[in-house]
C-alpha cells in the first residue's frame, strides 16, 4: 500500500540508496552485497527481481519477504554484488601457485616447446580458483532492512495520499450543501413554468372555457409536482454524505483500504451521474460537473493506496 490504505502515486513511491531509504548493504568477507528497492504505483502487486546467477536460489525467499510486506504496486528488487563489479585480482595462494607450477611442469614434460605461463595467465587462472563467499545470509539480511525501508517511505506516501482524499471529501461535502437549498427552488420555478405554459396552451386552443379554471390548475399543479419527483435528488445526496462518511471513517482507521476505496469511489461515481441527469437547472448541472472532477480526482489518488 502507499501509506494508510500506498506509495505512492497520479505520482511512484521510490526507496533506494542505503539503510532505511530502501536500499540496504552487507560484507561478508571481503565481498559484500548491495540491495536496491523502487516502488511505482499499480492496482494489483506485480514484483520483478533483478538478481546475479550466484544469488538465484533467493528468489523464492525473497518474493515471500516481498508479497509478505506488501499487497499492491510494481515493485523491482535489484541485488547485486561486490564481485560482479570487481576490478581487481586476487592475490593466488601458495596451494594455487604449486598447483599450476605442477601442471605447468607436467605439460613441458610431454611438450618441450610449450611457452611458459605468463604473470597474467597465472592470476586469472587463480582467480577462476579462488574460494567463493557464500553470500545468501548477507542478502537475505540487507533485504530485510531494504524493504523495512520501501515500507516507511510507502507509509509517507500514503500519510500524503490520506490528506489529500480528505481535503477532496471536504470538498464533496460542500458542494453537496450548495446542492440541497437549490432543489425547493427549481421545484418552484417549475409550477410557475407549468402554470404559464398550461395556459397558453389552453388559450391557443380556445378550450379554456369549457374546463373549470381550478380543475387547470389542479392539473398543472399535479404536473408539477410529479417532475418534482422526478428530479428530486434528496436520496443521492444522502447516500452520497453516507459514502463520504465510510471514506472518511476508513482514512483516518488505516490498514489495507485500496479494494473497499474503490468500490466507495465508484458508488460516489453513480450517485454524482444520477444527480447530474436529474438536474432541471444549470446550477445543478454545474455543481454535478465539479463533482465528478472532485470524485475523478480521488479515484486516480485511490488507484495508489494499499
Amino acid at each position: 500500500m502507499t501509506g494508510y490504505a500506498n506509495a505512492a502515486a497520479g505520482e511512484g513511491e521510490t526507496a533506494e540508496g542505503a539503510g532505511a531509504a530502501g536500499g540496504a548493504a552487507a560484507g561478508a568477507g571481503s565481498s559484500a552485497v548491495t540491495v536496491e528497492a523502487r516502488s511505482v504505483n499499480g492496482r494489483f502487486l506485480d514484483l520483478a527481481l533483478r538478481l546475479p546467477d550466484e544469488l538465484r536460489g533467493l528468489e523464492p525467499a525473497l518474493r515471500e519477504l516481498l508479497t509478505g510486506a506488501f499487497r499492491r504496486g510494481k515493485i523491482e528488487l535489484r541485488v547485486a554484488t561486490s564481485r560482479e563489479a570487481e576490478s581487481t585480482l586476487p592475490l593466488p595462494s601458495s596451494e594455487q601457485l604449486n598447483r599450476l607450477a605442477y601442471h605447468q611442469g607436467a605439460v613441458q614434460g610431454w611438450l618441450p616447446t610449450a611457452r611458459p605461463l605468463s604473470v597474467n595467465e597465472v592470476l586469472h587462472w587463480c582467480k577462476g580458483g579462488s574460494t567463493t563467499v557464500k553470500l545468501d545470509e548477507p542478502a537475505l539480511d540487507a533485504a530485510r532492512r531494504c524493504i523495512a525501508g520501501l515500507r516507511e517511505a510507502r507509509a509517507r506516501e500514503g500519510a500524503r495520499l490520506a490528506a489529500i482524499l480528505l481535503e477532496r471529501v471536504a470538498r464533496l461535502r460542500e458542494l453537496a450543501a450548495q446542492c440541497a437549498p437549490l432543489l425547493p427552488q427549481v421545484v418552484q420555478r417549475q409550477q410557475a413554468r407549468f402554470l404559464e405554459r398550461w395556459n397558453e396552451a389552453l388559450a391557443t386552443a380556445q378550450t379554456g372555457a369549457a374546463i373549470p379554471a381550478q380543475s387547470l390548475q389542479e392539473r398543472a399543479m399535479a404536473e408539477a409536482a410529479a417532475f418534482a419527483i422526478r428530479i428530486d435528488v434528496a436520496e443521492e445526496l444522502g447516500r452520497l454524505a453516507s459514502h463520504l462518511d465510510e471514506i472518511e471513517r476508513l482514512l483516518r482507521a488505516g490498514g489495507e483500504l485500496g479494494k473497499r476505496l474503490e468500490f466507495l469511489i465508484q458508488e460516489l461515481q453513480r450517485e454524482a451521474n444520477t444527480l447530474g441527469s436529474k438536474s432541471a437547472a444549470l446550477e445543478l448541472t454545474n455543481l454535478s460537473v465539479e463533482m465528478k472532477v472532485a470524485i475523478e480526482q480521488m479515484r486516480e489518488q485511490v488507484q495508489n493506496i494499499e
